[in-house]
Order: structure tokens, then C-alpha cells, then sequence
């Protein structure tokens, strides 16, 4: 299938790949050419604007990082919706706006063009090894045609409703994560405050019932004061923004997110954005007098 591809950053870049080694032609969009070298280096052709990428595509694929930019590369002056062919499919895969992927499907159908979105977690490492979770939202016949193409770079592969359940989906998931990352970085503090090491802690916990892919992950990176790797605390940010204002538009209370946002945005303000997400910890460290 000829398959195009447009946010080559941590996670894009794998994703791409791994629909090559999958058998499938690829073409590319980037910025920059340094982005899409490595996709040219291993067969892909560069296109000059996303539209004449989806004029070659069966299937588009973006990856970037806001609804903003995603409506850009879409709808813009040289966007998606201008090259691509009808009957053809565009799959944004970013965490965005449920509202902004129903828009912008109304508008991609108005030509003929279908639309899947399907938001995806696990990471850089998920990415690079295949093993992401996708959960899709769009008819079922066009995620069936897209279905062998997720399986190149996903493990788990779930379509959930139609278009914009994929990333209410994702918007809960993060929820999840968010506020248990909160409680891991409190139970952790909260050890360490007490005298007790919080690694042998966290060993514990890992063999009972509050053992998670959270503890795992980032309590780990918590007691190895590892804050360089990982997901930066900024994408967080604006996944968490997006929760809020939907839970705000359905009349939803929603305090344990509210509470999270508050410990994010004292990192944004300390421009720690590119930090992991595990840094969370060191504001609560701030709030009991530990500099």
C-alpha cells in the first residue's frame, strides 16, 4: 500500500519504519530535511507539502503534537484535504481535541476522504518496538482497511467507537495516568519524609495490590531522580487540558485532574516542559521545604 507519513519526532519516526519493514511505500513530510533522513535514508520519498504526499497515499498518517497543528497540516493552504484522493484515508494518531477530529472529519468527508483517529500509548519505547496500545475511533469498514497497517506498529489494536471515540479514549487514559502518577510521586515523598527509602518502598508496593504501570515506570524514574527521559511534562500538559475542558463542556467534576494540573503547571513555570513527567515529584519536595 502506498502510505504517507507526517510527524517523524520520537514516536513518528519508528511508527513510519516499522510500516516500511511491514512492506508498505512510503512517503514523507517534514519541516525539516533532517527530520525525514532517516525515514529518505531507508527508502522513503520526501514530498514538498502534504498535499502532494497524500496525492501519492493510499493512507496519511499524522503525528504531531496539537490539534492546532494537526488542523494545519489537514486543512491548511497546502494541506492534506487538497492533494488527497477520494476513497482515500487520513489517521491522525497525536493526542488532539475529539471536537477538532470531528471537524476536520466533516470536512475531509465533504471530498470523499475518509478519516480514522486513533490517538496510541506506550511511549518512545512502545513506538520503537511495536507494542503500542491504538484505540480508534471512525466507521468500522474504513478502520478494517487500516487495521493491517496499525498492526505494523501497534500490539493492541482496538477500535472503540466512532469518529472522536479514539481520543476520548486517550483522554481518559491519560486522566488515569496523570492522577496515578500524582498518587506515586505522594507515596514516594511521603516514604522518603518518614526515614524510609523509597525504593525499597516502591519494591514493595510493586508486590501488592497498588502495584501499576505507573509505579513501574515513573516511580522508578522518581527514585532514580531520572528526569531526563521519557515523555516530556509539556505533552502532558496539553493532554490534560484537553481532559479538563471536556470535563468542564459535559458538566463533570473532575477534582483529581484539576489537582494534578496545579502540580504540572508548577513545573511548566519552573520551565521544566521538557522534563519527564516523574519530575512531579520535586514540586511536592518544594511544597515541604526540600529545595
Amino acid at each position: 500500500m502506498n502510505v504517507g507519513f507526517i510527524g517523524l519526532g520520537a514516536m513518528g519516526r519508528h511508527m513510519a519504519l516499522h510500516l516500511m519493514k511491514g512492506g508498505h511505500r512510503m512517503g514523507v513530510w517534514a519541516r525539516r530535511a533532517e527530520s525525514a533522513a532517516p525515514l529518505v535514508a531507508a527508502g522513503a520519498t520526501r514530498h514538498d507539502a502534504p498535499a502532494a504526499l497524500a496525492a501519492a497515499s493510499d493512507v496519511v498518517f499524522t503525528m504531531v503534537t496539537a490539534s492546532g497543528d494537526f488542523e494545519q497540516v489537514v486543512l491548511g493552504d497546502e494541506g492534506i484535504v487538497h492533494g488527497a484522493k477520494p476513497g482515500s484515508v487520513v489517521v491522525d494518531m497525536e493526542t488532539i481535541s475529539p471536537a477538532v477530529v470531528r471537524a476536520v472529519a466533516l470536512r475531509l468527508a465533504e471530498k470523499g476522504i475518509d478519516m480514522i483517529d486513533a490517538p496510541v500509548s506506550g511511549g518512545p519505547m512502545g513506538a520503537e518496538q511495536a507494542t503500542l496500545s491504538i484505540m480508534a475511533g471512525g466507521k468500522l469498514a474504513v478502520f478494517e482497511r487500516v487495521k493491517p497497517l496499525f498492526e505494523c506498529m501497534g500490539k493492541t489494536v482496538t477500535r472503540v467507537g466512532d469518529s472522536g471515540a479514539g481520543q476520548i479514549t486517550k483522554a481518559c487514559n491519560q486522566l488515569a495516568l496523570l492522577v496515578a502518577a500524582q498518587g506515586v510521586a505522594e507515596a514516594l515523598h511521603l516514604a522518603g519524609r518518614l526515614g524510609a527509602d523509597p525504593a525499597k518502598v516502591r519494591e514493595v508496593m510493586m508486590g501488592g495490590v497498588a502495584a501499576s504501570r505507573v509505579m513501574e515506570l515513573f516511580g522508578k524514574r522518581m527514585v532514580e531522580r531520572n528526569f531526563d527521559n521519557g515523555i516530556d511534562t509539556r505533552l502532558y500538559h496539553k493532554d490534560l487540558g484537553i481532559v479538563l475542558d471536556l470535563a468542564h463542556d459535559a458538566g463533570v467534576a473532575s477534582p483529581g485532574g484539576a489537582a494534578v494540573m496545579q502540580q504540572i503547571n508548577a513545573l511548566m513555570g519552573q520551565d521544566r516542559g521538557r522534563e519527564d513527567l516523574a519530575a512531579l515529584i520535586t514540586v511536592l519536595e518544594r511544597m515541604s521545604g526540600r529545595n
